[in-house]
């Protein structure tokens, strides 16, 4: 009885974490790379470079 409990648990915690997946994709939070630079802290360094290139 004990190990049916506990897999009930485990599978609403998995139902709700991509039930959370699903609304941030919707929203355009994502952990991947979604295309924009101008919200992404890996590429605010790339159009630093970028910038100061133009600027010269």
């Amino acid at each position: 009885m004990g190990t049916v409990i506990v897999l009930l648990l485990v599978a609403v915690a998995a139902a709700l974490a991509i039930r959370q997946m699903i609304k941030d994709k919707k929203a355009g939070k994502s952990l991947s790379c979604g295309g924009d630079c101008s919200r992404c802290a890996g590429c605010q360094s790339n159009q630093k470079s970028a910038s100061d290139n133009t600027g010269k």
